[in-house]
């Protein structure tokens, strides 16, 4: 049974840190590229970070760059979003993500989601 667990949110001043996991079970992460996305109120799903199966290049919303920063551990199966210098725009519902294209096709799974409040 594939299983995306987020954990971390909470709610946090502007200016403050988090660090968002994201532990994945029932398929082989490694071979997964992982994303990181988020959607407030009223607004749609965005990209916010990408990192590939591999590790290596990662690539960030403009929006978060030079803040969040998006890592992995495959032997731990987690993928992580460390946020720094928070803003209350950053304010959403964060989604781990997981894709992989095999044999023609595609694979793709969604974790729960996980609510980030940034306000004072």
């Amino acid at each position: 049974q594939v299983q995306l667990v987020e954990s971390g949110g909470g709610l946090v001043q502007p200016g403050g840190s988090l660090r968002l996991s994201c532990a994945a079970s029932g398929f082989t992460f490694s071979s997964y590229a992982m994303s990181w996305y988020r959607q407030a109120p009223g607004k749609e799903r965005e990209l916010v970070a990408h990192i590939p199966s591999a590790g290596g290049s990662t690539n960030y919303a403009d929006s978060v760059k030079g803040r969040f920063t998006i890592s992995r551990d495959n032997a731990k199966n987690t993928v992580y979003l460390q946020m720094h210098s928070l803003k209350p725009e950053d304010t959403a519902v964060y989604y781990c993500n997981a894709v992989r294209l095999y044999m023609g096709r595609r694979y793709n799974y969604w974790g729960q989601g996980t609510q980030v409040t940034v306000s004072s």
